[in-house]
């Protein structure tokens, strides 16, 4: 329900933002029309973070002190559990001692690592396409708007298609949307002469048949992500012990989003500083991207199967 919630707001934020870029563009001259447009932004950031904290201080004033609402001893209990700390060093050490804990932290990392690589290909090009302001911030709306209204369907459907496929097939379609679409963007990108007269009789240009693919790479990879990779981790701990799974926890948050968050950025950092250029690297990331869903698929695989044997010994179906 949060992540729905969540959604909703992502769909209405996106207008908003549309709506602003729609009032700078009609701006009488001697305006300036990026102070402006900050102006309402910020000022909406402020009208929702008073929300946000107004209710936050109610939720602590009167709803966690309320016996009928939380139970005090629980709630005492949580606050005196010490959460488990794992350096760099544990971490790793833990993750190459357990084959389930390293399998799940290769996905965490491979999609941090996928997900950078064509997103900021992606913005290179819709840069291009669109060097207005204006327009990009109108674009940014749309898609915005876009990824909350299929996050939202997809959020909908995820539990179907975990009771009627089931673990498995619900952890690959995240690398198999993200490796249709984005091999598909590096395609458009890399032959974009090949692909002219396809654009052409589309009524478009091979740039932007790209930066159209591109959207909807991520898109479709972020709704994935919020719908079934995500409940896909979190069920993966749900066999192990105790144990295992404040360790793995803290492994995979130490070890595994840093490194796919910034793992993405300094492969294309080494590669630009290689070869010249973001668009000179475009071929290596493609096979960069290739190599890290392989590795993706392989892991989802192998901890689908050590997840079946985990769920089957504690008694639980998944």
């Amino acid at each position: 329900m949060f992540g729905l919630g969540a959604n909703v707001a992502l769909i209405f934020s996106g207008q908003y933002v549309r709506f602003v870029s729609s009032l700078r563009a009609n701006l009488a001259p001697g305006i300036d029309p990026w102070g402006m447009s900050l102006k309402y932004l910020m000022g909406a950031v402020v009208a929702s973070g008073s929300c946000l904290v107004s209710i936050f201080s109610y939720m602590q004033r009167k709803v966690l002190t309320d016996p009928n609402c939380v139970d005090q001893e629980k709630q005492a209990a949580k606050k005196k559990k010490k959460k488990v700390k794992m350096g760099i060093r544990d971490s790793a050490k833990f993750l190459f001692s357990s084959p389930y804990i390293r399998d799940l932290a290769t996905l965490v990392i491979s999609y941090g690592m996928c997900i950078n690589l064509v997103e900021v290909s992606w913005k290179s090009k819709l840069k291009m396409a669109y060097p207005d302001p204006n327009a990009y911030s109108s674009f940014m709306g749309n898609f915005s708007s876009a990824t909350g209204t299929v996050t939202l369907i997809m959020m909908l459907l995820g539990r179907k298609i975990f009771q009627k496929f089931g673990w498995r097939f619900a952890a690959l379609v995240t690398p198999s949307m993200i490796g249709i679409t984005g091999l598909a963007f590096y395609a458009l990108t890399l032959f974009a002469p090949f692909f002219a007269p396809i654009a052409q009789n589309l009524g478009t240009t091979p740039l932007m048949l790209a930066v159209v693919v591109g959207a909807a790479q991520n898109i479709l990879s972020k709704s994935a992500k919020y719908s079934l990779f995500d409940p896909c981790k979190e069920m993966a701990y749900i066999p192990l012990d105790q144990d295992s799974k404040t360790k793995g926890k803290a492994a995979v948050d130490v070890v595994g989003n840093p490194l796919g968050k910034s793992g993405g950025a300094l492969i294309q950092q080494i590669l630009i500083f290689g070869v010249g250029s973001l668009a000179a690297a475009t071929p290596y990331m493609a096979g960069i991207l290739g190599v890290l869903l392989f590795f993706w698929y392989k892991a989802v695989n192998s901890l689908s199967s050590q997840f079946d044997e985990a769920m089957e010994g504690s008694g639980e179906t998944a």
